[in-house]
């Protein structure tokens, strides 16, 4: 899995940290996504995968592909 964010789109609702706080991470001034691990370790995939969806604005992008 290889996992991408638009920093641009987030709106800092930061569903993502609280579903996958291994993988995202948030600037401390705007709140905007910070991505800690692009290839997250298989265990991590469900949540990364939820918290894509989960992501109000469509910010994170997931490519499934080993």
């Amino acid at each position: 899995m290889r996992v991408s964010v638009d920093t641009g789109r987030c709106c800092g609702a930061g569903t993502c940290v609280l579903v996958a706080p291994g993988v995202f991470d948030q600037t401390d001034d705007e709140g905007t996504v910070v991505l800690v691990d692009p290839c997250p370790p298989r265990e991590l995939w469900n949540d990364v995968r939820e918290a894509a969806v989960a992501c109000p604005r469509s910010a994170i992008d997931v490519d499934d592909e080993e």
